[in-house]
């Protein structure tokens, strides 16, 4: 059984013959680190799991888009249909909420507050966080909303088909994958040549947050990170603050 573990920890390669990323191995290494816990605490023999080390990994570059990427962004969107409308919501709400694609894609429309322009979302590890949005995302939301005429619950549905709807009547929860896809083809038309993904505007409410003087504690909590380390990721957005702060204050006498 031993062997057989060594052998896997050896793949690097998933079942399609890609390499598979560092995080991605660590995310494998840490579940047999759990599973072999597991197996200790029945006192059945197997390897100790803290002979399972996890791969070395560099830090994430942070892509982000500045305030005028973000404006070209927001324009290249057609918002003179139901379409475009929901599509500028989505933006928008990623944006001024800092959502996971996954979080916005859940949402129900009996979730939002648009007056109070906050709701809660249950994010990973099944923790809730509030979310709060600027007047800008909620009158974008509220134009879009203001085309629904059906019944179904999700906030963004899929707008294919005849009725827009699936076989049983039952409208579509838009996908990740969908989201995906729109936020890649506006910024191609805005001109915008980084690789923007849903993800990429969360980076931008982070960013933005800091920019501004938010401290990174809180911008931990408006993220839901679970650990400040993670949030850290982006302290290289304060780098030119430091500089200005230097100026400023130091050595003033000479």
């Amino acid at each position: 059984m031993v062997r057989q573990w060594r052998l896997n920890l050896n793949r690097t390669r998933d079942n399609r013959g890609q390499e598979l990323s560092k995080t991605t191995q660590n995310y494998h290494l840490i579940a047999l680190r759990s599973f072999l816990k597991y197996l200790a605490k029945r006192d059945i023999k197997a390897l100790d799991s803290a002979k399972i080390e996890l791969a070395k990994t560099t830090r994430p570059q942070v892509t982000f888009l500045d305030q005028e990427e973000l404006q070209r962004l927001f324009t290249a969107i057609d918002t003179a249909n139901p379409i475009g409308l929901r599509d500028r919501a989505i933006v928008e709400l990623l944006f001024s909420g800092g959502l996971r694609v996954s979080e916005l894609i859940g949402l129900n429309r009996d979730q939002v507050n648009l007056n109070r322009r906050e709701f809660m979302v249950r994010g990973k590890g099944q923790k809730d966080r509030p979310i709060f949005i600027s007047e800008t995302a909620a009158d974008w939301l509220e134009r879009y909303l203001a085309t629904r005429s059906d019944p179904a619950s999700p906030l963004f549905i899929h707008y294919s088909g005849s009725a827009d709807a699936s076989e049983n009547g039952a409208y579509q929860r838009l996908t990740a994958r969908s989201v995906q896809r729109l936020i890649k083809r506006y910024a191609t038309t805005a001109g915008i040549i980084k690789h923007v993904t849903p993800h990429t505007l969360r980076h931008s409410f982070a960013t933005d947050l800091l920019h501004n003087g938010a401290d990174l504690r809180s911008v931990q909590g408006l993220l839901g990170h679970a650990n400040v380390q993670t949030t850290q990721i982006y302290t290289h957005i304060t780098d030119p603050q430091l500089r200005q702060v230097h100026e400023k204050f130091h050595n003033q006498s000479s």
